[in-house]
């Protein structure tokens, strides 16, 4: 029951955050969905206090009858002690001591067995907890991690017959998947949804391993490599990035804490994303608290947060910078404009890039068209619209 208590109280957590995020909560309002939502959760209680019901109805009689035969006992030996002091066999005095000590012992066994119903039940725990801790690591770490040199120069990657299904499915998002992606190059992927492009990046960055094949870091098997520094090696932006409801500043040092206080870095930072053209209108600048979470916070529109993520990105300077859709929340122009300084500040960098504007993957000096997990097209924009294939397909119907 503690188990379906869990479940109930996240669905409580989940309706409590649609209702009240700035996200969520405008479409139930237009929607009016609201009533319909709490009916569910009142439902999903209802249903709980049911089987809880059924549950204790079981022990309950116990716990009564239980209840009734320690009354009875109590009163009984009372009773008798009672009759001995009429009958004079036993002083005031004595029947006073017997009864307190009787009293005692009552409490005394009732201690005893609450102790022993406690410890019973934080045992269940106890085997929770522990049934946890040996729950096996989806991603095995090596006991001795090679490490390589943590120089400015991008390594090189490879996918070497690579097959990949995610966890409980039976379809493989990657099959047989071969690609080598250089040092410094601009890498785009590009096709449908479902095509694998996200799949690639979560293999790279090692959220997931590989059923079959292998991944190579300047020609180590990514599951030998040190996975803390091989994530230093990387600057990521997603979609569904973190908007730090704290300063601007800590949404930009997050990148790299351990240079929280280059200032000339986190001004690069900022330069380079564009976060520049509105921080002059924050009334604390860099030190303005951004979102509405917090006292005195100054809400961002998505373009805005999008640039201070982006800029999160840049102050990490790694040798590769991986953007998965990053900028969904900023128009067109801005978009060109901050994928030409990506262009020109990167120079020396690995980038890969996710996008379905094709407007910025066009300057990338290769892009990867993807279906079904397989790459059917590979070149620069000139070459593959030549060739007249998907590509030139989606570019010509897509923005």
């Amino acid at each position: 029951m503690s188990k379906e208590r869990g479940v109930l109280e996240r669905l409580f957590q989940y309706i409590r955050y649609t209702f009240s995020n700035p996200s969520t909560s405008k479409e139930v309002a237009i929607f009016k969905n609201g009533q319909v939502l709490l009916e569910k959760f009142n439902h999903s209680h209802d249903l709980y206090f049911k089987r809880f019901s059924k549950v204790y109805s079981k022990t309950l009689p116990i716990i009564i009858l239980s209840g009734f035969v320690q009354v009875a006992a109590f009163a009984i030996t009372q009773a008798l002690n009672l009759a001995a002091v009429f009958a004079g066999k036993l002083a005031i005095g004595q029947f006073t001591l017997y009864f307190q000590q009787t009293l005692n012992l009552t409490k005394s066994a009732e201690g005893i067995l609450d102790h022993y119903s406690s410890m019973n039940m934080r045992s269940k725990y106890i085997d929770q907890y522990f049934e946890l801790l040996e729950y096996p690591n989806s991603i095995i770490l090596p006991d001795k991690p090679k490490t390589f040199d943590e120089q400015p120069k991008p390594p090189i990657l490879e996918f070497k017959n690579v097959s990949f299904k995610y966890p409980e499915s039976k379809r493989f998002i990657l099959k047989n998947f071969n690609l080598t992606i250089g040092s410094g190059e601009k890498v785009a992927l590009v096709g449908e949804n479902g095509a694998g492009k996200s799949t690639l990046i979560k293999l790279i960055l090692r959220f997931y391993d590989a059923a079959e094949g292998e991944i190579l870091i300047n020609g180590t098997n990514i599951k030998e490599v040190d996975l803390k520094m091989w994530h230093r090696q990387i600057g990521a932006l997603f979609q569904d990035f973190i908007k730090y409801q704290f300063t601007f500043k800590e949404n930009i040092i997050y990148g790299d804490v351990a240079k929280r206080n280059d200032t000339v870095a986190i001004k690069e930072a900022i330069k380079k994303a564009g976060a520049d053209s509105y921080l002059g209108d924050l009334p604390k600048g860099i030190d303005q608290i951004v979102g509405k979470t917090f006292e005195e916070g100054v809400d961002l529109s998505g373009g805005q947060w999008q640039k201070l993520a982006l800029a999160r990105a840049f102050f990490r300077d790694a040798p590769i910078l991986i953007l998965d859709e990053p900028t969904s929340a900023i128009d067109a122009k801005a978009e060109y404009e901050i994928f030409q300084k990506v262009g020109e500040l990167q120079k020396d960098k690995t980038v890969i890039i996710i996008s379905h504007r094709f407007s910025t993957v066009r300057n990338a000096d290769r892009i990867l068209v993807l279906e079904g997990g397989k790459i059917i097209e590979d070149g620069n924009h000139e070459r593959l619209m030549k060739k007249d294939g998907l590509y030139a397909e989606l570019f010509n119907n897509l923005p």
